[in-house]
């Protein structure tokens, strides 16, 4: 039998009339997990089939408000107020259009996009793509260190190279939540981003000194303007850090965890649940996001130090690292130690959960483009060890102060990525030959390029500034 009969198996779906291609058995990604929640039938009430497929988009939304998009949201609300909220919302409302293409292609292939690449596309194109991946998964998961560690490192006053060795050991965390299956892990999920959730809002609506202009932010949300310099700069950075390539990958896998039926009717309510499922948690992420930067505008807007306790000024620059700096001066700005302490409470459980997705996105795909299978705690430890070593040499070597260096390289990492998993992802889910009747409509054509085109654009324009500060944590200066 030839390699193409070994590696592909083309059937017709007649009910849709899109040609799939079938991975030889024992290639399925997240195999543990592939079907092992069950879906009710199609006419069954709306709450009984939501709480089935609820729980994927939960998992690929705490990409969107891990620590490496806390510096801009703080940098955003302290420098400009509540002027770029709408650029949250934008880049939010980006993600939801990527996510929710990429859980159709989940549904109506019947594979991930990491799948779809392997067997649709040029063969030579396997290698490359998956080493792309993974160095976007490496940098990922050098934010996700990064904001455990300093949460760590604020909470207990551990060193912040020893915080960093320390969070090698959440491998032990994943490894046990896989044994118990795919909803006790969106449950923990859940519960870290309920967390995060809470923490803000009592930052912001409970805590005496804080005060919400509401009509403010109303006005900043649907008036988008540009009005101060160092705005388009920093809305970039927004906006280039928003889509993570290896959420789109995750996603169509992460759909697969329900046991899916194909005929017409049950596919139609796939999409349309994970398509609820897909807004719902990425509107939360959304406020999240707003409450970051509506925070940073209320407390540090117009002020340009503060003075700790002991006599220390911390001044708010454009270079400054925002997340150690919001930690110092909550607590003497709002007058509570509370508000310091929830905010690395909520640093750490958003380190802890896009930690958790980061792995099983690994999982996906070199099990999609290579077709390797290892034990996922070898992966895991394979990966994080990966994020670790740069952290401990550059920390170890420069100190604490190169964290938001760090950060930057990471954000580098991902946009040069990004093109890689976005444009086959929109390639693939426009094409009546891959999805039949369920390619996408014009309303998901036009968004999903448009977003595709308007996020490749900002991380091209500013890549070169990003390249040159990321050569400067490379050489040390």
């Amino acid at each position: 039998m030839s390699q193409q009969q070994t590696d592909l198996k083309k059937t017709e779906n007649k009910s849709s009339g899109a040609e799939t291609v079938t991975s030889p058995p024992g290639h399925l990604s997240l195999e543990g997990m592939h079907g092992s929640v069950e879906v009710p039938h199609h006419r069954s009430g709306f709450w009984q089939q939501w709480r089935a497929f609820v729980g994927p988009a939960l998992l690929v939304s705490v990409g969107y408000m891990d620590p490496g998009n806390w510096g801009t949201d703080l940098q955003g609300g302290a420098q400009f107020k509540y002027g770029l909220l709408w650029v949250v919302g934008l880049a939010s409302l980006m993600a939801i259009f990527m996510q929710v293409i990429s859980a159709r292609l989940g549904v109506v292939t019947g594979k991930d996009l990491a799948q779809c690449c392997r067997d649709w596309y040029p063969r030579w194109t396997r290698v490359p793509n998956w080493l792309f991946s993974e160095m976007a998964i490496g940098a990922c998961d050098l934010a996700e260190v990064l904001g455990s560690a300093v949460a760590l490192n604020l909470l207990f006053h551990i060193p912040l190279l020893w915080t960093v060795i320390i969070t090698g050991s959440d491998v032990l965390l994943l490894l046990a939540l896989q044994r118990f299956g795919m909803r006790t892990i969106e449950a923990v999920v859940l519960l870290l981003v309920i967390t995060i959730a809470v923490c803000y809002f009592i930052e912001i609506f409970i805590l005496p000194e804080t005060h919400p202009g509401f009509l403010e932010m109303g006005g900043a949300l649907i008036s988008p303007s540009f009005r101060q310099t160092g705005m388009i700069y920093l809305t970039i950075g927004i906006i280039g850090a928003t889509v993570m390539p290896h959420n789109l990958y995750l996603h169509s896998a992460l759909v697969q965890s329900r046991k899916l039926q194909k005929d017409e009717e049950s596919m139609k309510q796939a999409i349309r649940f994970n398509t609820i499922d897909s807004v719902a948690a990425l509107t939360i992420a959304f406020f999240v996001n707003a409450a970051i930067l509506v925070l940073a505008a209320m407390v540090f807007f117009g002020k340009e130090s503060v003075t700790v306790a002991g006599g220390a000024v911390v001044t708010f620059g454009g270079n400054a690292d925002w997340i150690r700096v919001a930690y110092l001066t909550l607590a003497p700005l709002l007058g509570t130690a509370a508000a310091s302490t929830l905010f690395a409470v909520a640093l750490l459980a958003s380190g802890q959960s896009s930690t958790i997705t980061g792995t099983l996105a690994g999982q996906v795909v070199m099990e999609g483009f290579m077709h390797w299978r290892i034990k996922p705690w070898v992966r895991r430890l394979i990966t994080r060890t990966l994020a670790i070593l740069p952290a401990i040499f550059i920390i170890g070597l420069r100190g604490d102060g190169s964290v938001n260096d760090l950060l930057t390289l990471s954000q580098v990492v991902l946009a040069l990525q990004l093109p890689f998993a976005m444009f086959p992802l929109l390639q693939l889910t426009s094409s009546r030959k891959r999805m039949g009747k369920w390619k996408l409509g014009w309303f998901l054509m036009i968004a999903g390029w448009g977003s595709a085109l308007l996020i490749t654009a900002m991380d091209v324009y500013g890549l070169p500034e990003s390249l040159v500060a990321a050569w400067h944590v490379i050489i040390g200066k």
